[in-house]
């Protein structure tokens, strides 16, 4: 965690935008089936659209990891075409020098 997403855990819109993502991600746990990925990414694209203000993405390491778990060659297309979604909305959000700082974690 940097000191700017330090400085923003004093802000209770940005804990709870935090604990939003936190509970976004525990829908991929429960996923059985390829539709409950799509909905598990459609949950995460929804919090993180709504706080895009911020600037930053929390819990990214587990994000980074579930969209890569989501690109896996036996899912169907349309999980791969939602998780590109949310690549794209999370390069938006964060921009290309943030981008080029944590582009280890969305490969």
């Amino acid at each position: 965690m940097n000191t700017e997403e330090v400085e923003l855990l004093s802000d209770s819109k940005y804990r709870n935008y935090v604990a939003a993502v936190d509970k976004a991600l525990k829908n991929f746990e429960y996923s059985s089936e390829w539709a409950d990925l799509i909905s598990a990414l459609g949950k995460l694209n929804k919090v993180l659209q709504n706080n895009a203000k911020y600037q930053v993405v929390p819990k990214k390491l587990t994000i980074g990891k579930r969209l890569a778990q989501c690109l896996h060659p036996a899912l169907p297309g349309g999980v791969h075409r939602k998780a590109l979604e949310t690549y794209e909305i999370i390069f938006k959000i964060i921009g290309p020098k943030r981008l080029a700082k944590d582009l280890f974690l969305y490969r």
